[in-house]
């Protein structure tokens, strides 16, 4: 009897069988694409943190214990691949003696002994002179006023100065790691690196402190920088659990000779929070998807429920019982099952290859078995839910007798009487702003634990708020069917004609069926208009990242000490694909004994060569405070940290000291008219804005630290190489294209254009399976009310305008639901995941070239839908109506 079903399946219901299999093949192609992505991307993560660190391990050496018996113990230990002594040493101050006598406050000395830069090449980058010898940092060499050549002297407590020859200028890219506290909490962190640095090699750095070493222990001390072994768990938060354990394990085997600087696992730990963001991504943009290919398939499942509870009323009349039957539709769901999970697999293992390159997405076997094996689960469940299910409850609700029967209830839903819908909205909307009243942050990972935690109530705003989209979208549309028969068929005359008042009149005793069509269509269009909104802005702000780290679409930086002026935009303005070019000063000014940097501008003139979002400000938009920069000559942007710390008011003055053109500080006024939290290459800490013309007269320079350059989109790259190639080795050139593959702001370190097209092309699919699959299916159950309308004398025409009004409601009612839905989850899912921008969007990015293609999408699904209806309502009515 199971084969005779089977076949029978096969032969009379194929659409039905076909379309819950796709819909349960697009569930699974959804979830295992996304699973698989979201696992390769963690180990992206996982490669890309560690990249960047320049020191893995920074081992201070504790007071009255031998550094040589650390360094031993360290080169012996497990994963550690190089281990080098770095001598620290804090001086009095430093001196230069050119033309003009400078001197510094207190800084460091550090003692490196040879190899140092190639065993750890990130740490030291060389801007001006020699890459080996008495090397000082840029900082300093600006405090200084010296070059490659000079001699400086350094300050030591106690003892006669110690006199060097500088022989080059560098840039300590990771100074924060450099100088840390090790072993303390973060909140007992220095606040910035030391303003004033130099690198010794280790012969010299002994001949100048060892004698200071053993008369004041406390200011000499010594580490042990470490390279290890990246050789890691694909997982960020496995690895950093590993890393942390390891240096755990090193501190107990010296017993307190040493304390680890974990810097391998500090950016592990960042990695971390970003893969437990994506996972969350899945979540907001996977599962969605998923749920609404299991409500498709649903809808197809349910679109011949009549004619199923016939069948099974028959069955049952001729003495099969209740359990044989329940079994018949566990062989369908499981037929459904297979298939659909076969082509699911077979699509997302396309998809990889096609989007990704690889059948796994570039994922770990193990992590590929497990999301796959979970998605073969969830298809199967999907597949006994929308089949197996309702039988089960046809066959304990309804006798026989009732099962025979043509014509089923055609009342509202109950939740709708009990509003249902307006409590799940406002439920959406009090766990939203509960969530976000106090600054939320969505994902917390403590520093130095392994554990991270998940605020799960900022999640149930937006999966709350797309059920109430749903649930809206049948309400308004049972309105509109049950009351809205005179605006309908003033809509619908055109098409329908003569039919209007029997399509309008069919509509609402269909509206149960019509209105969950509209809902299909409402959650697809905003499931696929959400993505594509938020995908957009996401790319919108990791572009933004991008250029707020480069400073523009390429970056000229000048070496330290030039004097380069603004009229060197003429040459990088003349190189082919240049289209704007705005000098930059940088500049570093004392406010109170707070260094920070300063950088000058021409406000009205910046924007031409790169972009200044309204993030960037606070008390106005970019725009206004750039014009009150430029409307007053002294006016001057603080950082928020710095209003707070000298508790500034508007139009506060402010005297900073900045060095002139000779090199000696000079007092410069100013009056604070806003703040600035971020800018075009400045530090993420404290910085200023001022203008550039009003700095030029008040210091006698005019010298451009760095030169903004714009070009035409996709032409970075070239243009960088070729200002390289104009300007020689004199200027350093960056361009936004190499900016991007290495900038690890938040999840922007990860490339996710391919992910956007497969959850974008799921998208499309849906919104058709929804307009077009459904309506289909749902028309072929209804052909005998076709053959019964032609039987009576409607012509060819006439029913071509009722399956065309009808056609006309539900796909207008469902996109006007799905677009405001859409909307609204746009900008929820954008607030609460705000810890994935960085910068926070001003505005959300509106694809429209994308919500264009899913319209089309729409309209060709609906309409392929009408003319299958169309064709079937040709076929002769006496025929139709004998096979039915």
């Amino acid at each position: 009897m199971i084969g005779l079903w089977v076949r029978g399946l096969l032969s009379r219901r194929r659409g039905r069988l076909l379309g819950c299999t796709a819909g349960v093949a697009v569930a699974v192609a959804l979830l295992a694409a996304l699973g698989s992505f979201v696992a390769a991307a963690e180990a992206t993560m996982t490669a890309r943190a560690v990249q960047g660190i320049a020191v893995d391990w920074q081992i201070d050496v504790q007071p009255g214990t031998s550094a040589a018996n650390v360094l031993a113990a360290a080169r012996a230990a497990p994963g550690d691949l190089a281990a080098l002594p770095v001598g620290f040493a804090a001086t009095t101050g430093l001196r230069s003696t050119g033309a003009t006598t400078q001197a510094t406050g207190p800084g460091q000395v550090l003692g490196l002994p040879p190899g140092y830069r190639t065993t750890f090449p990130g740490e030291i980058r060389t801007l001006v002179g020699s890459d080996a010898g008495v090397l000082i940092s840029q900082q300093t060499a600006a405090n200084l006023h010296v070059k490659p050549g000079d001699t400086i002297t350094i300050g030591r407590a106690g003892m006669s100065p110690f006199h060097v020859k500088v022989d080059g200028v560098v840039e300590l890219p990771q100074a924060d790691s450099l100088f840390q506290k090790v072993g303390a909490p973060s909140t007992a962190q220095p606040t910035a690196p030391p303003d004033n640095v130099v690198l010794l090699p280790a012969p010299v750095f002994q001949q100048a402190f060892t004698a200071l070493a053993k008369t004041r222990p406390d200011l000499v001390r010594t580490q042990i920088h470490v390279q290890r072994s990246h050789d890691l768990a694909p997982a960020p938060s496995t690895a950093y659990t590993d890393a942390l354990g390891a240096a755990q394990n090193f501190e107990a085997s010296v017993t307190g000779a040493g304390v680890v600087g974990n810097n391998l696992a500090a950016a592990l730990g960042a990695a971390r929070e970003d893969a437990l963001y994506s996972r969350l991504l899945f979540l907001f943009l996977g599962a969605p998807g998923a749920v609404l290919a299991a409500l498709v398939t649903a809808a197809v499942a349910s679109s011949g429920a009549v004619r199923r509870r016939r069948e099974l009323a028959l069955l049952r009349t001729r003495g099969g019982s209740s359990r044989r039957i329940l079994g018949l539709s566990l062989v369908e769901a499981a037929v459904i099952g297979v298939l659909g999970v076969a082509a699911g697999l077979a699509g997302a293992a396309l998809i990889g290859r096609l989007a990704f390159g690889s059948t796994s997405f570039g994922a770990t076997p193990t992590a590929t078995a497990v999301w796959v094996g979970g998605a073969v689960l969830i298809g199967f469940a999907v597949a006994f839910a929308t089949v197996a299910i309702p039988v089960r409850r046809d066959l304990r609700g309804s006798t026989a007798r009732e099962g025979m029967a043509s014509v089923r209830r055609t009342e509202s839903p109950r939740w709708m009487s009990w509003g249902l819908d307006l409590l799940v909205l406002a439920a959406s909307l009090l766990a939203f702003y509960a969530a976000g009243r106090n600054k939320y942050t969505l994902v917390l990972a403590p520093e130095g634990v392994p554990t991270v935690s998940v605020d799960y109530w900022a999640l149930l705003g937006p999966a709350l708020l797309w059920v109430a989209a749903g649930l809206l979208a049948w309400r308004a549309a049972d309105a509109v069917l049950r009351f809205g028969g005179a605006g309908l068929r003033r809509i619908l005359r055109p098409v329908s004609g003569s039919l209007t008042w029997p399509l309008t009149a069919s509509m609402r005793r269909q509206r149960r069926l019509l209105s969950r069509s509209v809902v299909l269509l409402a959650l697809a269009i905003s499931f696929a208009a959400s993505t594509a909104i938020f995908n957009a802005t996401y790319q919108q702000q990791a572009e933004a990242d991008a250029q707020l780290t480069n400073g523009a679409d390429v970056a000229v930086t000048e070496p330290p000490g030039s004097s380069v002026g603004p009229g060197a935009a003429s040459q990088i303005a003349s190189v082919s694909g240049v289209r704007a070019v705005q000098p930059l000063q940088h500049r570093y000014a004392y406010v109170g004994a707070d260094l920070q940097d300063l950088y000058g501008i021409d406000p009205q003139t910046l924007p031409t060569a790169t972009t200044l979002q309204d993030a960037y400000f606070q008390g106005g938009t970019a725009s206004q405070l750039l014009a009150a920069l430029a409307a007053r000559p002294d006016a001057l942007l603080v950082s928020a940290e710095t209003v707070v710390d000298f508790q500034l008011q508007p139009d506060d003055p402010i005297t900073l000291r900045v060095r002139n053109s000779s090199g000696a500080l000079v007092k410069v006024p100013f009056h604070y008219a806003g703040i600035v939290n971020e800018f075009p290459t400045a530090p993420k800490d404290s910085f200023l804005v001022a203008n550039a013309s009003y700095l030029t007269q008040r210091t006698g320079s005019n010298a451009v630290g760095t030169f903004l350059v714009d070009t035409a989109s996709g032409n970075e790259h070239q243009v960088g190489v070729a200002l390289q190639q104009r300007l020689g080795t004199s200027a350093h050139v960056t361009d936004i294209t190499t900016t991007r593959g290495v900038v690890a702001s938040s999840l922007t370190a990860v490339d996710l254009s391919g992910l956007t097209r497969v959850e974008l092309g799921f998208a499309v699919v849906l919104v058709g399976a929804a307009s077009g699959l459904v309506l289909a299916l749902s028309w072929t159950e209804r052909r005998r009310s076709f053959a019964l309308l032609s039987a009576l004398g409607g012509r060819p025409s006439q029913l071509r305008g009722f399956i065309a009004g009808e056609s006309v409601v539900i796909t207008g009612l469902g996109l006007a639901a799905g677009v405001a839905g859409g909307w609204a989850l746009s900008l929820m899912l954008v607030k609460v995941l705000t810890g994935v921008f960085d910068p926070p969007p001003a505005q959300l990015a509106v694809p429209w070239p994308y919500l264009l293609l899913l319209l089309g999408s729409l309209v060709v699904s609906a309409l392929a839908a009408a003319t299958v209806a169309v064709a079937m309502s040709a076929q002769p009515p006496t025929s139709e109506l004998r096979s039915l």
